[in-house]
Parts: structure tokens; C-alpha cells; sequence
């Protein structure tokens, strides 16, 4: 059997009840997001994350951001009650709110962001499995790109930061749509789990104005499947 949590140096994550579990994908967003040499100095970050689960980035944001106000937002019964009980159980509560929204209604939002994540669902209607919880997180019919896009350029304070991580093969496509929305790449990293594979996810932050573009690649593991020293420096501050 899975184990039902999953251990980091400042907190727990419980994902027993979520259908998308801690995974490499999560860690690597709350690692690397605003992370940059772009990133604002402003401590006092009004921060959004898109389709929170088990609320895993939250938790890391608020780790990183001590002064940042979070909001964790999801469209799934258990996962936002799981995500409560993960940020209660954690010393950052009084930093992060979840709550039960559907990003495709930004009609329910008031607020303005300075930075907003999202680890959005990316396979197509034609791959829908059995489990509805999991194809909600999974799947673009509950987002699509171009919704995901077209509602956070509208929810970015000026100069904010927009950041995903979505399979590599989908990268082009997803600039093109946010250039379309007036958002401009400013940090990207392909990411590749061992040498002898393709890059399969790409990191990529936007902002609202134009800036030069850092690229840069990140290897996981070596052949021998340890941590590379690159991957172990950017997630050092969370896993034990």
C-alpha cells in the first residue's frame, strides 16, 4: 500500500483522500517559482494557486514567502478538504486560505495577484479514465490552456508572475497562447528526469511586461538514480 503522506522537513502532506498525489511535478513548481533574478522584492506577496489538491505548493510557498497571503483554490470536494486539514496541521495557517472555486468563473474574483502557480491538468478528453476526481485534476475539460491563460492575465497585479509546469511537448503552444494574452516568458526550465530520456516538463514564468528570457535544463537523477546535485539545491529547503 501507498504511503498516505508524504514527509517534508517543515510540514506534512496527507493525499490519501486527494486523486492527485505528491508528486516530482508539485515540488518542482513550489521550488522554482519566483525564484529568478526577476523575482520582486516586495515580501508581502498576494499569492493564487490554481487547482491546489492537496495543497502541497501552498505550503511550500508559504515556507519560502513568510509574509506572502496565499489563496488555494480547487474544484474537488475532498482534495479542498484534505488541503485544509494539511495547512491547519501546518505552521503556516494563518498565511494560506483554501477554499472550494472554479477558475473558469473569474467572475467570483476581486482580488489582484503578484504571483500565481498553477500545476494545471494537461491530457485530452480522448485519454478520460474511470475515476471522475482524477480526470477532473487531470484533464483540460475542467481548464483548458486557453481559460487557465486568458483569466490569470486578468488577475495579475502589474509586474506579476505567472508560472506552470506542463509536459515539455506543450510548451510552444502554451507561449503562444499567453503571448496572445500579453504574457511574456521571462524564465523557462526544461526539465529531464535521467540523460538517456527526453525532456518531459517545462517550467515556464510569465510577466506582464517584456523582459530577456532565462532558459535553462535541469537533470534529476544521475545513472545511478541519486539526486543530482542541481535538483538537490533547488528542493534542499524541502525534502528530507
Amino acid at each position: 500500500m501507498a504511503n498516505p503522506y508524504f514527509q517534508f522537513k517543515q510540514f506534512t502532506v496527507w493525499h490519501d483522500r486527494c486523486a492527485m498525489k505528491v508528486g516530482t511535478d508539485g515540488v518542482l513548481l513550489g521550488a522554482w517559482s519566483m525564484n529568478g533574478t526577476h523575482t520582486p522584492s516586495s515580501p508581502s506577496l498576494k499569492v493564487l494557486d490554481i487547482g491546489t489538491g492537496t495543497g502541497l505548493i501552498a505550503l511550500m510557498l508559504a515556507q519560502r514567502f513568510p509574509h506572502a497571503t496565499i489563496e488555494g483554490i480547487d474544484i474537488d470536494d475532498e482534495a479542498i478538504a484534505q488541503a485544509k486539514e494539511n495547512v491547519q496541521e501546518s505552521a503556516f495557517a494563518k498565511q494560506i486560505n483554501i477554499s472550494k472555486n472554479d477558475f473558469a468563473n473569474i467572475t467570483k474574483y476581486s482580488n489582484k495577484y503578484n504571483l500565481i502557480v498553477s500545476n494545471p491538468p494537461f491530457y485530452k478528453e480522448n485519454t478520460l479514465g474511470r475515476n471522475a476526481a482524477r480526470n477532473k485534476a487531470r484533464h483540460t475539460s475542467s481548464l483548458s490552456f486557453e481559460t487557465l491563460i486568458s483569466n490569470a492575465s486578468k488577475l495579475l497585479e502589474n509586474n506579476g508572475v505567472f508560472c506552470v509546469i506542463i509536459p515539455h511537448s506543450h510548451a510552444t503552444e502554451f507561449i503562444s497562447l499567453c503571448i496572445e494574452n500579453h504574457l511574456y516568458l521571462q524564465r523557462r526550465m526544461d526539465v529531464q528526469s535521467v540523460a538517456t530520456k527526453d525532456f518531459n516538463r517545462s517550467m515556464l514564468e510569465f510577466t506582464t511586461s517584456m523582459k530577456n528570457t532565462e532558459h535553462q535544463t535541469l537533470l534529476l537523477y544521475d545513472s545511478e538514480h541519486n539526486r543530482t546535485p542541481e535538483y538537490t539545491r533547488l528542493t534542499t529547503e524541502f525534502y528530507l
